[in-house]
């Protein structure tokens, strides 16, 4: 894992960007404390979602009734701010 300052970051930012999208994680220092550890972001795929939606456990009956309640009680809260305008 490299490491680099935070200055060297700011100044070579795109660069830093390649590395970390080629799968290489940086620490950056300031002061030569880390402050920061940048990896590579996750990718998910359809095949995630798939995954988690079956451990997610099912709705209940009620699901679409207490949506309903709830936009009703946010559609009393939320005004239009230029109405007073």
């Amino acid at each position: 894992m490299r490491t680099i300052t935070a200055t060297e970051a700011a100044r070579k930012f795109s660069d830093l960007l390649d590395a970390i999208e080629s799968g290489e994680r940086v620490t950056i220092t300031r002061g030569r404390t880390p402050i920061a550890l940048i990896g590579p972001a996750p990718r998910y795929t359809g095949a995630d979602l798939r995954a988690a939606l079956e451990r997610a456990e099912p709705l209940d009956d009620e699901f679409e009734s207490d949506v309903l309640k709830a936009r009703a009680v946010m559609d009393d809260e939320v005004r239009n701010p230029w109405d007073d305008a």
